[in-house]
């Protein structure tokens, strides 16, 4: 089982960094950052950019992995952020692992003034941003046209350091999304599915990943290809409520077949607040024994 943190942009780098410094040093296998304009009430707060935040991360750190959990096209285009792909990737030599997803409603749809899609509607965009981005990011050159994005001999040179290339670590819960992981994805990350209740909200991840083996079947893709991450903290309990209990979540996950879980840096209140001492007791005293 690999281990990883996401630490939110909303911090000064003067305050954050140590936290990427810190979960490179405790041995986390990769660290995540959200790719939001804003994020839900936090966008009244100090926010800042993913690339930006990961390419300074990549400076401090040396080993850990470094992700986006999850770009979207709700305000990127294929060609501009193949670009930034490629440079970050460049610069934390090949350590970037790229989350993507379809992008949800709230701030990020809305801030550019542009209309809400409804969810069919965005897995048609989210399909086409991955299947051009893959495209922009696999060769030199590349024009394509589509209902949502064009390019016109777009280039990726001098290419990604990670071939042929940069990893998409792809959500998706949806049947259709789903298809995307199979066909894109060296990866797939769920949320599962909303619920009050812990052991619904585990039974909603064992349904998802009994649809994920079935997706990759028809498929005819080798389920021992693609990673699975879970984001633990979207069960209805924050992972990291304790030392114990964070390491009984990691065991089920570990059940249900998954080779990665994420968790989330503790905040002082709001979303995912917790006692940064529970961090540091499972960094320091059960991670190298979760990581198996």
């Amino acid at each position: 089982m690999r281990i990883g943190i996401v630490i939110l942009p909303d911090q000064r780098w003067s305050d954050s960094q140590r936290r990427w410094r810190q979960a490179d040093e405790w041995g986390f296998d990769h660290a995540w950052t959200y790719d939001h304009l804003g994020w839900r009430d936090l966008v009244d707060g100090p926010w800042f950019d993913s690339m930006t935040t990961l390419t300074a991360a990549a400076m401090v750190t040396s080993r850990i992995r470094l992700g986006t959990l999850v770009a979207s096209p709700n305000f990127r285009h294929p060609a501009a952020f193949a670009r930034q792909v490629t440079a970050l990737d460049d610069i934390s030599a090949g350590r970037l692992l790229l989350g993507i997803g379809a992008g949800g409603i709230g701030f990020d749809a809305a801030v550019l003034g542009g209309e809400t899609l409804p969810p069919r509607q965005r897995v048609d965009r989210f399909t086409e941003f991955t299947e051009l981005l893959d495209l922009i990011l696999g060769k030199d050159g590349t024009t394509w046209h589509g209902e949502w994005f064009a390019a016109v001999d777009a280039r990726n040179n001098p290419g990604s350091i990670q071939q042929p290339r940069v990893p998409f670590v792809v959500a998706a819960n949806g049947p259709r999304s789903m298809r995307l992981v199979a066909r894109f994805g060296q990866g797939w990350v769920t949320t599962g599915t909303a619920d009050d209740d812990l052991e619904s909200w585990w039974s909603s991840v064992a349904e998802l990943s009994a649809r994920m083996d079935a997706t990759l079947d028809a498929a005819g893709r080798d389920p021992a290809t693609l990673d699975r991450y879970l984001s633990l903290d979207s069960a209805p309990v924050f992972s990291l409520t304790g030392a114990e209990f964070f390491a009984e979540q990691v065991a089920w996950a570990a059940r249900l077949g998954f080779t990665d879980v994420v968790t989330h840096w503790p905040r002082a209140s709001s979303w995912y607040a917790g006692d940064e001492a529970v961090l540091v007791d499972v960094a320091t005293r059960l991670l190298p024994e979760l990581r198996g």
